[in-house]
Order: C-alpha cells, then sequence, then structure tokens
C-alpha cells in the first residue's frame, strides 16, 4: 500500500517489513513541509505536538521535533496526549499550528501527523494542498545553527482540558455524582488510559479501568467497533456496571455498552448528546450537522427540538465548516465523534463522556432505555473492489441516471435518498474502491438496500464501462 497523504496529514505503516511505507525519511519530508508552510505565515513560528501511545510514537516525535527545531521553529511538547487535547492547547499557547502524532483507529503498526491550524482545527483543503506541494518540490530553508528552534515539554494539559469540561453550563457534575455510576472502561491501552479515568473520577464516578495503561500494545483491533468489543462486554455481564466507555487511542471517537453488554451503537453516541445539548442548552431549537454517511437519527431530534440539520462531506474539517457556517450547536460524525463548539471545534470524546453522563443522570434511565428513547435505524456498510481500468466516475453518473428521479446529493459522492432510507457511495482516494452505505429501519431492508446498489453497479461494468 502506497503512503496515504491527504490535505490533512500523512498516514502509513512502520516497521521495516515488506509494504511499510512511513519510513522516518518520509516522517522528516512532510515536518519539514508543514514547518516550511507554517513559517512563511510566520518567520517565528510556534508548534504544539503530542502523540497518542502507540509503539512508533516516541520515535517519530523526535524525527518532527529535530525538524521542525532545524527550521528554527519553537516546539512545545506535550509527550502523552489526546487529539483534543492538542487541539485546545494550540489556542491556549497562541501557538501557529500543530502536529498530532497519531493514526487514530487504525492498527499497531500505523501512525500519522495530523497537521493543524492556529485556531487549533486541521488545516484546509488548500493549505493542505499547499504543504503537499511544498513536500513534492522539497522547499524547505533550514535554520543557521545559531537559530535553531527551542523545545520545551509541557505536561498538565490533559488536567486544564478536563478542567475546562468541567466548567462548562451543561455539564453537571452534582448530578452525576449523585446518581453514583460504575463504569467500564475499555482505552485500547492508549492515552485515553490516562485521561477518561480523570475525568471519570473528577466526576464522582467509580471507575474499574480495562485496557488502561498507555503502553501501546493495543489488546485488539483498537477501532471501537463492536465487533471489537467482546472483552469490555463480557466484564460488563459479569459485573454490576451502569455503563462501559471506549475510546479510540487518540480519544477522538466514543462508544458506549449497555449495562447488559450490548453496544449503545457508535452512531447513537452523537444522537444521545445532541438530544442533550438541544434540549438543555441556551439556544434551544439550536441546529446540527453531521457528515453524509451517518444515521438519520439525528435529523429526526433535531427536527423534533425544532432546529435544523445539514449534512456535509466526510470528514471533520468539512463538518466543522458546515456548522460554522449554520451556528450549529452541535456536530460530529456517526463514528463516535462529538464535536461541541462551546468549548472547541474538534471531535473530543472527553466532552461527549461529561455531556453523555450528564444527560443519563437527568434522565433517571439506564443506558439501554435511553438508547430506546431514540428512532431505530441500521447502517450497513460494504464495498466493491474494481480493477484500475474502471472509470470510478463514470459508474456514478450512470447509477445517478438510474435513480435521477430520487433526491440526490453529491457534496461528497452520491447520496440517494429513498424517503426514510437513503445510500451513499464514495470512491476511495486511494484504492479503487467504492464505498457503499445504506441505512433504513431495519437490518435486512439495509442490507437489501446496499445489495441492490451493488448489484446495479456490477451490472453498469458489464454493459457499459468495460475500458479498452
Amino acid at each position: 500500500m502506497a503512503l496515504i497523504k491527504s490535505i490533512s496529514g500523512i498516514r502509513g505503516t512502520i516497521g521495516g517489513g515488506t509494504g511499510d511505507n512511513l519510513t522516518p525519511v518520509d516522517i522528516v519530508k512532510f515536518a519539514a513541509a508543514y514547518g516550511s508552510w507554517i513559517k512563511k505565515r510566520n518567520a517565528t513560528a510556534k508548534i504544539i505536538i503530542g502523540r497518542d501511545a502507540r509503539l512508533s510514537g516516541e520515535m517519530v516525535s523526535s524525527l518532527v521535533t529535530s525538524t521542525l527545531q532545524g527550521l528554527g521553529i519553537d516546539v512545545i511538547d506535550l509527550g502523552l496526549s489526546t487529539t483534543p487535547t492538542v487541539e485546545m492547547a494550540v489556542v491556549w499557547e497562541k501557538a501557529d499550528g500543530g502536529i498530532i502524532l497519531t493514526a487514530s483507529h487504525n492498527p499497531i503498526q500505523w501512525n500519522a501527523l495530523k497537521l493543524l491550524n492556529e485556531k487549533g482545527e486541521f488545516i484546509s483543503g488548500d493549505d493542505g494542498k499547499q504543504v503537499l506541494e511544498i513536500a513534492e518540490n522539497e522547499d524547505f530553508e533550514f535554520a543557521q545553527v545559531t537559530k535553531l528552534g527551542h523545545y520545551q515539554k509541557k505536561d498538565g494539559y490533559i488536567s486544564k482540558h478536563i478542567e475546562e469540561i468541567l466548567k462548562l453550563p451543561l455539564v453537571d457534575v452534582e448530578a452525576v455524582r449523585k446518581r453514583g455510576f460504575n463504569i467500564v472502561v475499555d482505552a485500547v491501552n492508549s492515552t485515553g488510559g490516562i485521561a477518561v479515568p480523570k475525568l471519570l473520577k473528577a466526576m464522582g464516578v467509580s471507575v474499574k479501568e480495562l485496557y488502561c495503561e498507555p503502553t501501546g500494545h493495543f489488546p485488539h483491533n483498537p477501532e471501537p467497533l463492536p465487533e471489537h468489543l467482546t472483552d469490555i462486554s463480557r466484564e460488563i455481564v459479569k459485573g454490576k456496571y451502569d455503563l462501559g466507555i471506549v475510546v479510540d487511542p487518540d480519544v477522538d471517537r466514543l462508544a458506549m455498552v449497555c449495562e447488559d453488554g450490548s453496544p449503545f451503537g457508535e452512531e447513537y453516541t452523537l444522537v444521545a448528546v445532541a438530544d442533550y445539548v438541544l434540549n438543555n442548552g441556551p439556544k434551544k431549537n439550536g441546529n446540527t450537522v453531521s457528515n453524509l454517511s451517518s444515521t438519520r437519527a439525528l435529523q429526526d431530534i433535531t427536527e423534533k427540538a425544532g432546529g435544523k440539520y445539514s449534512a456535509s462531506a466526510v470528514g471533520e474539517v468539512h463538518v466543522v465548516a458546515m456548522m460554522k457556517n449554520t451556528d450549529a450547536v452541535i456536530g460530529g460524525e456517526g463514528n463516535g465523534g462529538i464535536i461541541y463548539p462551546d468549548l472547541h471545534y474538534g471531535r473530543d470524546a472527553l466532552v461527549g463522556i461529561a455531556l453523555f453522563l450528564t444527560h443519563l443522570a437527568k434522565s433517571n434511565l439506564t443506558a439501554l432505555r435511553l438508547r430506546m428513547k431514540y428512532p431505530n435505524y441500521f447502517i450497513s456498510k460494504n464495498k466493491i473492489e474494481l480493477t484500475r481500468d474502471i472509470n470510478v466516475d463514470k459508474i456514478l453518473d450512470y447509477v445517478m441516471k438510474k435513480y435521477k428521479k430520487q433526491p440526490i446529493n453529491t457534496v461528497d459522492g452520491v447520496r440517494i435518498e429513498f424517503d426514510k432510507e437513503w445510500v451513499h457511495l464514495r470512491k476511495s482516494n486511494t484504492e479503487p474502491i467504492i464505498r457503499i452505505y445504506a441505512e433504513s429501519d431495519m437490518e435486512t431492508k439495509a442490507d437489501n438496500l446496499a445489495k441492490k446498489i451493488m448489484t446495479d453497479i456490477k451490472e453498469i461494468i458489464a454493459e457499459k464501462l468495460r475500458a479498452n
């Protein structure tokens, strides 16, 4: 697999084996490109860095730090941290940008450089293109030895992050404390193991720590999907717990497990938190945003509360842009990503936990009963692998023509509406793949809708689009 370069950074595997692609040379090159882009905006720049606990993190951090210093940039290193903490620290330190060293939910051999602007938000598409162009041309100018950047290690920012969460008007620590929650946490042996128990204990919660040592040895696939959460489900069934909380390695995705060991559903993390914010915040009848591949349930509860729902292209930077354009009170992505602008514009599992627990405490419901309050939808996630001679754009054009009588959104791929069902087709930027997501009120209906579209695509390929 090739090194994955996107507007928000670079990602790849590390290890020296066949097919590994994020080499030390790549890390230096792209850190230098980003640092050079920052220096064009401010010659006396300062950048925040932080990392998750994965095994390659310390090595990657050393390379990035030395490269930035070599450009004459000052570096403030948060060490083991979370993605949202680094984002907030950029603003607190009045820095010019930030680099988060994390491959998020990807397995242990992956790592990445995620790039932030001076607002602590992911850089825009246009900015990202400039960084990639600088890297391609190796347009770097390193500093003289007397003007190398300074390095400073700073601790305590996770605690500051938690303090800011606890100050939020919609976070009711006393209500949570009174409920006396007993909660299991699975932090996949990364930095969530530092941050999540600290937050819960500050809210008066009794905590059972499962995989909370930040060793970087992931005990299971780190993406917080139900099929990877069997250990925490077994622990909940075995003991008397009110809830299970699961985060990914960099703590920007949040999933809950109900008191019977069943998944609350990562798609419904945002739905539940949005329900609380919409009905209790100062901006009632507020607007919400999620991406085109997220559940319709958010639209249902938003409209019920008198607000307006908008769907953005997939990707945090697109969600944030639409949230700003629509003055949304909350938004995020259906992968368990909560963006609460009263704190900051970034996916943040920690603020999601605090708002979710407040909602659960004030509702006097169990997690299972709370989940039953919301519209029940199922998303079927599929993909079709194509040969490289297939023109994917033409396939999507033919699909649109076939369903031209249905409402179609082309902001990001093709999303087709069928009453309260939808199907979303997106092409991969790195592989000859079409991803096909379909949602309905029954699992079998969602699967059948996805299969129907996949059959259509196969027929189109067979009849019309076999390239010469």
